[in-house]
């Protein structure tokens, strides 16, 4: 997988630049390129993304735009393939002239389109955890990472959970960079507080039977199964697991809890799960900013909720956006500086993105699964616990190999 995601990018550094600079237009409409896996395993989630953006379009625009200046959003099918992203990252440049990229929804295709991005000098804001994103060797000066990335996740949620549920762990890992990344993520956070991995279990993305290796983690008895995967693959094999009886005596843990697998998976099968997000709707009883996205989101979208992934696909647009104001046009290098210098709370609480990485800095929910719904059928999470929008979570600058 590893050697396959590097064999992508370097295809896609091959690729030939354009002759002159790019120009880039004072006139016009503000274009901003949206790749995103619209079919494949992630589509639900993806979908949501596109959803929650055409709400930060629509803000912008119906606020008089930028000097008149209408944004308009390019979304395009990556199909969850690297090199697929990597295609349509290129025509969005090059034919389509956007002035900049907004998306992604896996580790290793964020990184195909990022790479193409900043060979191209284009800002990119991704949308999609990744630890590697913010490694100096993948990250670039047009790179942002409005996301959380996994090693924030993991965290948070190893914080919470080995205290409370028991320190030995079972991994049931999709095999590809967001699962290791996850992985790592809580082994990390968990070797101060005495976590002991009995097995690390890997499958393959868009698996749909887990019965072979349900009993093997049964043998090894844990405190904690923790399903380091996304989408289907955890909607799957929470269900599966529930079925087989492992939850009678075993804590179920994802780093990322979504809110569509819940909605899809129902609620006796989700019940009592643990895990980690971004964003989450009730927010909205503290957050004021949550509050009016929300409301927004309802207006615009059949009075339906913002996911936790739609939420980034907001985030991720409408910072840009502001930062363009900000800098007065669409300017990469201004615009650049502008996202630097934001601080911002547009739907979650304060945000800021890291000088040395671009990394946004912010909170860390930690949700449990319900199966009461007496608030509707959105109200499947209770939020359990929260850290804050700090440096401290995060990986050093120095670790990253990002330069003091």
């Amino acid at each position: 997988m590893i050697a396959t995601r590097r064999a992508t990018l370097l295809a896609a550094a091959a690729l030939p630049l354009p002759a002159l600079v790019r120009a880039q237009g004072t006139e016009g409409p503000i274009r901003i390129g949206f790749p995103t896996p619209l079919t494949g395993a992630f589509g639900t989630e993806a979908q949501d993304q596109v959803r929650a953006a055409e709400v930060a379009v629509a803000e912008f625009n119906e606020s008089g735009g930028l000097g008149g200046r209408r944004a308009e959003l390019l979304v395009r099918d990556d199909r969850l393939n690297p090199g697929e992203a990597a295609t349509r990252t290129l025509e969005l440049i090059e034919r389509d002239r956007v002035d900049f990229l907004v998306g992604g929804l896996s580790a290793a295709v964020q990184l195909a389109i990022n790479n193409v991005a900043k060979e191209r000098k284009v800002l990119f804001n991704s949308i999609s955890q990744s630890d590697a994103i913010n490694e100096a060797r993948d990250w670039g000066p047009t790179t942002f990472h409005e996301a959380l990335n996994p090693h924030m996740t993991a965290g948070a949620v190893a914080r919470h959970a080995l205290p409370r549920f028991g320190k030995r762990w079972a991994f049931l890992t999709a095999d590809y960079a967001y699962g290791h990344e996850m992985v790592r993520g809580f082994q990390r956070a968990g070797q101060p507080l005495g976590m002991e991995t009995l097995a690390d279990i890997r499958h393959p993305t868009g698996a749909t039977d887990y019965s072979t290796f349900l009993p093997r983690i049964a043998g090894l008895r844990p405190d904690v199964l923790c399903l380091c995967n996304f989408g289907r693959d955890q909607q799957i094999a929470v269900k599966q697991a529930g079925d087989f009886g492992l939850k009678r005596n075993v804590k179920l843990v994802a780093p990322v809890l979504l809110y569509t697998a819940r909605l899809a998976g129902g609620g006796p099968a989700f019940e009592g799960v643990v895990g980690g997000t971004s964003y989450y709707w009730r927010l909205e009883e503290t957050v004021p900013s949550a509050r009016a996205f929300n409301d927004r989101f309802r207006r615009q979208h059949g009075n339906r909720v913002p996911s936790d992934y739609g939420a980034l696909g907001y985030g991720g647009v409408r910072t840009v956006l502001e930062a363009a104001k900000a800098a007065g046009g669409t300017d990469t290098a201004k615009v650049v500086e502008a996202m630097r210098a934001l601080r911002y709370d547009y739907y979650k609480g304060p945000q800021y993105y890291r000088g040395c990485d671009h990394q946004s800095v912010q909170s860390v929910l930690v949700i449990e699964a319900k199966a009461n719904t007496a608030r509707g059928e959105a109200d499947v999470f209770d939020i359990v616990a929260q850290e804050g929008p700090e440096e401290r979570f995060l990986r050093s600058c120095e670790e990253l190999g990002h330069k003091a």
